[in-house]
């Protein structure tokens, strides 16, 4: 029988030795092509489709393709596996950039290998996607949301619980009553686990209230829609007056109960819509008979008093309720060399939606003012900006050529978020005129199209990168839409494609959607954490390598798929060993005879070379399915001693809870994968603090005792406990996965027991003025205050 062949691209590439390979594995690489899937098509979607649509279109498929709903189709499973791995890709920012810069070949097999059964994909998948008055947060626009001033209220929620369903219907119903007075939102913990650790979640549903400026407000009470609706109000601050004609309010016994007069709460929510912009007030026409009279109000009305109009003023305009305010606004002024948030039109008015009325209000305290430019009358300004379609953009108050434009999502709390951003913010839209192609200072620009989303994902990360690099390096972006010719003189096919100009040297970046990743980029060029090797250098520092050294090697060819999206996970992997282990690089391009001379067949192949050889050329080869960083890194740090010890109950009791040293455990069960995940950063944090701090783990499967005797709920967990003499402690609880935050957070505690520690353990001799010597254990503290003591009664003449 013929053996199958795979349409899976291979994730070794084989080394072309000679014309013969080279010639095969080019027919084999168009093969290959020729076999990808477009991911995109297969889910029905364009290229430039949000997560929620992505999220949306898949759903679609699911619930007709699914296995259950075709058990007589043999090719089913296979069928949706497919449309499984394109949702499980593209619904990742950074797998997407792997995949619309490399197609199948840059990613890593298992994603989508796995799949629900078709109840969960019709019951609980995106439980809130369809619903309008609910706002899907994920990572990507989170921040922006929280933080643009506006009040939040989210939901957040993971698919599989019951209580979120429970939930669900009656957080439809307060949104809808809600809505234009507060946001109300949604994050799938399924999806954005990252996200809710972040926030502190850990159990669902949690609901959180956020505003910028103030911490979260978590909701603890009754999940009706009343206790809701009790529980948001309170942080609605706006003001509702009660009006009265003349400087004191006349008191009248009298009462009136018209059937359609506003309730307080709805007069509430009223003065929460219109905050900013109008003043809300009400009367009581039964005690102010004379002001209602002059206005002929007979009945229950509300109203609206334009600028200009008085109370005391018979005949002002009074407008009902249905045209309320917004057309009425005045319109904003003209462009002026101060921050400014700009509308650029044509012809037609895209701030017109109602909401965005409170633009002026929210940026109000980062003095942005708000205005609107008609590109048919202002035409030469438009062209030498190039805005050639509606946009929105920001001036910083440094001269017209110096602003951003806008190219996320079109509603008000990513405007707002954008404009707060881009004004304390150091990057620049650029055009040819300014393009920094001779500059000598170092320039980061991102070639970027603005239908890409994973290229909207990271203009929020460059701001913030831009405002921590600020003064050592200046941050651009470049719309390869506009400038195409540009784009193309650089070789810039593929979006988002990120590039550091330093005078005559170009780097292309690669690495994950974030401030810190673009950081940690700029730090290696200029301290690079992976050595390139040479044959030379190869033999002298990993052959020859000291008997304490351990060294990781990464065999690749540039022109290698697989090994372009190793790159950037390598460098990571390379600063979390950092004094460790030791990482370097050969190309086997350029040294092939030498690649070939250590037997190496494919590419990326990666060698661990371990400590205390008795051969120089003895290695281990990385066989694991996952290629990125924290896979790398436990491999590794498999092969070094270990810092950390495994306790016993009687360790426990004895060395913990009974001994002399501080402890920092680690409180895992073997079957837990965050534990798993969690094993070598504990294990690099042990090497942190040595020395300091002893580092333990209790396997909370084999001793579930002792677990439970510690107080332990949830796996992993790390506990501090702290030598205090003969105090019993318990231990303290370290919320953190991150071995630098845990060291630091150590670090602190032990700073703040030094003191106490030294008095506490000291011995001192103490004459008093030449009575007989005393010897003692005690505090300094409470020694001089008895010296005090001691010194005021030997003047006294009472000692």
């Amino acid at each position: 029988m013929a053996p199958r062949l795979s349409n899976r691209p291979s994730r070794h590439v084989r080394a072309p030795w000679g014309g013969l390979w080279l010639l095969l594995i080019i027919i084999s690489h168009a093969a290959v092509a020729s076999a990808d899937e477009d991911y995109y098509k297969l889910l029905g979607i364009s290229r430039e489709a949000s997560t929620k649509e992505i999220r949306q279109a898949f759903k679609k498929l699911a619930l007709t393709m699914h296995p259950d709903k075709n058990p007589n189709d043999a090719s089913a499973h296979e069928k949706f596996l497919k449309i499984n791995r394109a949702y499980e890709v593209l619904k990742d920012e950074d797998l997407r950039k792997k995949y619309d810069k490399y197609g199948e070949k840059g990613l890593d097999e298992q994603q989508g290998g796995r799949y629900e059964s078709w109840n969960y994909y019709r019951y609980d998948f995106g439980i809130y996607d369809d619903d309008l008055e609910i706002i899907t947060l994920d990572r990507g626009d989170f921040d922006a949301a929280v933080n643009s001033g506006e009040l939040w209220f989210i939901n957040f929620y993971f698919p599989r619980c019951s209580h979120c369903h429970e939930l669900a219907p009656t957080w439809r119903e307060f949104a809808k009553d809600m809505d234009g007075i507060i946001r109300i939102g949604a994050v799938n913990c399924g999806d954005n686990s990252r996200l809710c650790r972040s926030k502190g979640v850990n159990s669902y549903p949690s609901l959180y209230v956020f505003r910028s400026g103030m911490n979260p407000e978590k909701f603890f009470g009754d999940r009706s829609k009343g206790g809701l609706t009790k529980f948001a109000m309170q942080f609605v601050k706006s003001r509702v007056t009660e009006l009265w004609q003349g400087k004191k309010k006349k008191k009248k016994n009298t009462t009136s109960t018209v059937a359609d007069c506003l309730e307080a709460q709805t007069r509430q929510k009223l003065s929460g819509m219109l905050d900013g912009l109008v003043n809300v007030g009400w009367t009581d026409c039964s005690t102010q008979a004379e002001l209602c009279e002059n206005f002929d109000v007979t009945s229950s009305t509300t109203a609206f008093f334009p600028p200009g109009s008085t109370l005391q003023q018979k005949g002002s305009v009074l407008v009902r309720l249905t045209y309320l305010i917004f057309v009425c606004l005045p319109d904003t002024n003209k462009l002026a060399h101060h921050r400014w948030l700009i509308s650029f039109t044509f012809g037609q008015n895209t701030l017109a939606t109602h909401e965005y009325k409170k633009l002026s209000v929210l940026l109000k305290e980062d003095h942005i003012q708000v205005g609107k430019v008609d590109c048919l009358t202002e035409p030469e300004l438009c062209s030498s900006l190039y805005i050639q379609k509606p946009s929105i953009a920001v001036f910083k108050g440094l001269g017209v050529h110096n602003f951003e434009i806008h190219h996320g999502k079109d509603v008000l709390y990513n405007i707002v978020a954008f404009a707060k951003e881009s004004v304390s913010a150091h990057v620049t839209t650029l055009r040819p005129e300014n393009f920094p192609s001779h500059e000598k200072e170092p320039w980061l620009v991102d070639f970027f199209a603005p239908w890409c989303p994973p290229c909207r994902a990271l203009l929020p990360e460059l701001r913030k990168a831009s405002i921590q690099l600020f003064g050592q390096m200046k941050f651009g972006t470049l719309d390869c839409t506009i400038h195409e010719g540009l784009c193309n003189m650089y070789n810039v096919h593929a979006y988002p494609t990120t590039v550091i100009f330093n005078k005559s040297s170009i780097h292309e970046y690669e690495g994950q959607h974030s401030a810190d990743g673009i950081l940690e980029f700029i730090q290696d060029l200029v301290s690079p954490v992976v050595v390139t090797l040479t044959p030379d250098t190869f033999q002298q520092l990993v052959k020859k390598r000291k008997s304490s050294e351990t060294w990781m090697v990464d065999f690749y060819a540039p022109w290698c798929g697989p090994c372009q999206a190793l790159l950037p996970e390598w460098r990571r992997m390379a600063r979390m060993l950092n004094g460790m282990i030791s990482a370097g690089s050969v190309d086997c391009q350029k040294h092939h005879g030498f690649c070939q001379g250590e037997n190496v067949r494919a590419y990326p192949e990666i060698r661990l070379y371990p400590q205390n050889s008795n051969r120089g050329d003895q290695y281990q080869s990385y066989n694991g399915w996952h290629r990125d960083a924290h896979s790398l890194r436990t491999w590794a740090m498999g092969s070094l001693p270990r810092a950390s010890v495994d306790l016993t109950p009687e360790d426990y009791r004895n060395k913990i809870l009974g001994g002399t040293q501080h402890w920092v455990v680690d409180f895992y069960a073997p079957w837990c994968g965050p534990c798993q995940h969690f094993a070598p950063v504990f294990e690099l944090l042990a090497r942190m603090v040595k020395g300091k701090v002893r580092a333990g783990k209790v396997d909370c499967q084999a001793h579930y005792q002792t677990c439970q005797e510690a107080g332990i709920r949830a796996y992993p967990s790390v506990r501090f406990y702290p030598y205090l003499g003969s105090k019993k402690v318990k231990g303290e609880h370290i919320n953190s996965r991150d071995a630098n935050v845990i060291a630091d957070i150590l670090e602190r505690r032990l700073q703040e027991l030094s003191p106490w520690l030294q008095g506490k353990s000291s011995k001192f001799k103490v004459s008093f003025l030449g009575d007989s010597a005393i010897t003692m254990v005690f505090n300094p503290a409470v020694y001089f205050s008895a010296l005090v003591v001691w010194l005021a009664q030997k003047t006294l003449g009472l000692a």
